[in-house]
């Protein structure tokens, strides 16, 4: 899969993958958008287990 890893790095590199990038660390850092993540993981991963 080389293309699909150009193609990552590729965008990562372009100003709007540093957009994205740097928003996806901020919601990161907040925590109530880590909470979020967690309980989303949580109902995720309980589903899988049924």
């Amino acid at each position: 899969m080389p293309g699909l890893i150009a193609r990552l790095t590729r965008f990562t590199r372009s100003p709007q993958g540093r957009r994205t990038i740097e928003s996806a660390r901020r919601a990161a850092a907040d925590p109530r958008k880590r909470a979020q993540a967690r309980s989303l993981l949580g109902r995720l991963r309980g589903r899988r287990s049924m």
